[in-house]
């Protein structure tokens, strides 16, 4: 079959090229469609009932995330020429497409008494904006009297305050969403530069948009710094220039066949898809010089540069397709996953690794069959001698020290498990970015003046239509809102009865002291002037259904991680709330973007788990195939199981957390590592049948020939993934450094505890043992190869 396959490639070269040509341009074509996406992932599946209570949530009261934020602090705002600059500022924003509604200090409202028409009445603060400091103090003393927006629209403690910013959630979900995103920042930007003045930003929408720029710039930067590095590390492996050029132009076919399939699927570039063109980059590679290095070997032997080629298609042909089907594996997991995120993941990159291994198995043999034979120095890799001491010491090792190295392995390996022991799964909302990043200390901000901006609502059904009206149901949310409000970690929250004290408030002249619910003295007084009140009706729309029977509580809270908001929400907040509503018609709901980012959290976890098992199983499934051999797949398994240990251990001590950035190292690097063990045992099942079944010297010379090549791509592999560490993410940084360091585990395992397990466990083959299809395909001698006739490879007009 693969003697067919060699003579069918090299035979049809031009048309095969003009084939891949062909798909390549469609694909360059298609890969101009590709969007980014600035929207937090949905992790939760559609039909969990959380989900389903979130959708309710916003059937009925809209989105919880599409409100931005602008902060000041500093005395100079209170100044009567800056304070007209901030009011011209939110002016300006509310002008802005997409911007829906915009509530600040220089637009408050607050309710006044109208005794002849017996109703309230919205009257603005600052319907003039004075030149002397005595009428703006004023007004402000005004404004800070309103108990409404203390500590949600202004601090008053340090005079820090807010503008809130409620942006059209079509906009938000459409491609002018950058831009609207861009327009209030640059507002904000146009302000600070006029008044010295320093703004903060923050908000849900913010956070994805700066998110989405941050990948689009890291994408081409990882682009450019993986292949210089991938150049340079060619040009040293194999000191050629073609060695370099070719496979280069092979992997930029793959970075836009992953773009193409992309669009092609209607997927949008993530955090994770953003990362799939360098980290295809990365996985060719190692195809190439599985390839190029067996060519040159061949060449060295005898020369004829189509014998060469057709050896290399036989003899590294099933076992690069093996490999590529392995690394696949590690991704194509993912889609069993019911997350969108982590299937698309898995789809575009399972796909395009198996393409990998059919533009590798076409392009390089066509190109380098066209291209004179190397000679000279283009081969003088073959005779490294740093690299011969290396592989020549660890052929003694294994020989003169298995023991010791199964010993020092299994010592290894437990202490791993203690380290992993020690894991947390744990994950932020504003996850990886660094602490230095403005976006992450203008989030600092507002939690130190505000508790926070991460959205937390609470969907309270008073089984009632009108239940709303019912005092007594107005008094049992009062307490849930005192439960809320006690926790350091969760703003002031808004409802119903902020709007009903408000107005208690107001008809007592705006005194401050009024600011509660009504009693049984001012209740039918304050409920005849709130019956005739359509502009605070027409407010409160937002915070009660159309039944007056389901109230919206919201709130937001600090972003503390998924275990502390776990902890708060879970297990001191919900069980208080559900003991205050206890023996009432009353029931609470959490909901909101907040509460389904933790259980998100945890489904990824344990998605990325089953899917690291069902890798495990399937390539255990592969193994079995290939050699038709239990102990032949523990075998090929443990070396490769070890460095997925040790890096989970790494992990513990260190205190890297678990999260979906770092539970995907595993199934990657797994499907990546056992790689080499294929490569290393196959070469070792032709070398025991070549060498009369001798263990040992089948080895030794696995060792010699398979371990360059191992090193090499281990290197390159290696050097491909760290470069990930210099990602603004640091979820982004953990998967670079902890794969690269799995890997060049993996690389020494399989180096050494492999040749080590088999020399104490394998006894060669017995004749009446079943074949396993690596021996099929094969194992041959060099004799039975097939001239090919140069005739046939004409082409003929």
């Amino acid at each position: 079959m693969l003697n067919k396959l060699a003579h069918i490639i090299l035979k049809y070269r031009t048309f095969l090229l003009v084939i891949l040509l062909g798909i390549t341009l469609f694909m360059a074509y298609k890969a101009q469609e590709v969007e980014f996406s600035n929207d937090f992932a949905k992790v939760v599946p559609p039909d969990d009932p959380e989900m389903l209570t979130f959708e309710r949530f916003k059937a009925t009261f809209g989105e919880d995330g599409n409100v931005m934020v602008l902060g000041v602090q500093d005395s100079a705002l209170y100044t009567p020429e800056n304070f007209r600059r901030f009011a011209y500022l939110s002016e300006n924003i509310k002008l802005i497409k997409g911007v829906s509604e915009v509530i600040s200090l220089p637009t408050l409202v607050r309710l006044a008494k109208d005794t002849s028409a017996r109703a309230f009445v919205p009257e603005t603060i600052f319907s003039t904006f004075p030149d002397d400091q005595t009428t703006l103090d004023s007004l402000l003393a005004v404004a800070a009297s309103q108990q409404f927006y203390q500590g949600t629209l202004f601090n008053p403690e340090n005079g820090a305050t807010l503008i809130l910013i409620t942006l059209d959630p079509a906009q938000l979900n459409s491609n002018y969403k950058e831009t609207l995103i861009n327009d209030v920042y640059e507002s904000g930007k146009l302000f600070e530069e006029n008044t010295n003045i320093k703004v903060h930003y923050s908000g849900l929408p913010f956070f994805r948009v700066m998110l989405s720029n941050i990948v689009k710039s890291e994408l081409k930067l990882f682009l450019i710094a993986s292949a210089i590095i991938t150049a340079l590390f060619l040009l040293l492996f194999f000191r050629s220039k073609k060695a370099v050029i070719f496979p280069l132009a092979l992997i930029g076919v793959m970075v836009i066949w992953v773009m193409g399939t992309l669009a092609i699927l209607e997927y949008k570039i993530t955090l994770l898809t953003g990362l799939l063109p360098t980290i295809m980059i990365i996985i060719g590679i190692p195809n190439c010089i599985y390839l190029l290095n067996k060519y040159h070997q061949e060449i060295a032997q005898h020369g004829n540069k189509m014998r060469a080629m057709v050896r290399v298609i036989k003899r590294t042909g099933l076992v690069t397709l093996i490999t590529n089907v392995t690394t696949a594996i590690g991704f194509m997991v993912l889609m069993s996953s019911d997350i969108s995120i982590l299937k698309e993941f898995g789809v575009v990159a399972g796909v395009n690794i198996l393409a990998t291994f059919v533009v590798s198995i076409i392009l390089i043999p066509i190109v380098f069959t066209w291209l004179p034979a190397p000679k000279g120095r283009e081969l003088k890799h073959l005779e490294f001698k740093s690299l011969k001491r290396v592989l020549h010491g660890l052929d003694l090792l294994v020989h003169r020290h298995r023991y010791r190295l199964m010993y020092g392995a299994l010592a290894f390996s437990l202490i791993g498990m203690w380290g992993a022991s020690k894991l947390q799964a744990v994950s932020y909302m504003v996850d990886d970015i660094p602490e230095d990043n403005f976006v992450k200390q203008d989030l600092r901000f507002f939690e130190a003046n505000f508790r926070g901006v991460m959205p937390l609502e609470i969907l309270i059904d008073t089984g009632n239509k009108k239940g709303v009206t019912i005092l007594q149901n107005l008094q049992l949310i009062d307490e849930v809102e005192q439960v809320l409000a006690q926790h350091e970690d969760v703003t002031k929250p808004l409802s119903v009865v902020s709007f009903v004290k408000s107005a208690r408030q107001a008809y007592y002249n705006g005194n401050p002291r009024y600011y509660d619910l009504p009693n049984s003295r001012d209740r039918a007084f304050l409920l005849s002037y709130l019956g005739k009140n359509s502009d605070m009706s027409t407010a409160m729309a937002g915070f009660v259904d159309a039944d007056g029977q389901k109230i919206r509580l919201t709130a937001r809270v600090r972003d503390i991680g998924s275990l502390k908001m776990d902890s708060l929400i879970n297990g001191e907040i919900k069980p208080a709330v559900n003991k205050v509503l206890e023996g009432s018609k009353l029931t609470a709901d959490f909901t909101g973007t907040t509460l389904l980012f933790i259980k998100g959290n945890d489904f990824l976890i344990a998605n990325l788990v089953q899917s690291l098992l069902l890798a495990f199983g399937i390539i255990a499934v592969i193994m079995a195939m290939l050699f038709a051999n239990f102990r032949m797949i523990l075998i090929s398994l443990v070396p490769n199981l070890i460095p997925l240990i040790l890096t989970a251990g790494i992990m513990g001590f260190f205190g890297i957390p678990l999260k979906p950035s770092t539970a995907l190292i595993f199934s990657i690097a797994f499907g990546i590592s056992v790689d080499d063990s294929i490569h290393f045992l196959a070469k070792y099942r032709q070398e025991l049948r070549s060498n009369g079944f001798s263990v040992p010297l089948a080895i030794s010379k696995s060792i010699k020939e398979t371990g360059a090549s191992m090193i090499y791509t281990s290197i390159v592999l290696f050097a491909g993934f760290v470069i990930f560490s210099g990602s603004n993410f640091g979820g982004t940084v953990a998967l670079g450094i902890l794969t690269s360091t799995t890997l060049f585990f993996a690389m020494i395992t399989n180096l050494s505890v492999l040749p080590a397990l088999l020399l104490r466990f394998d006894k060669g083959i017995n004749k009446n043992e079943v074949k396993g299809l690596i021996e099929h395909f094969e194992f041959y001698r060099a004799e039975d190869d097939e001239e090919i006739d140069l005739e046939l490879l004409e082409i003929k007009n």
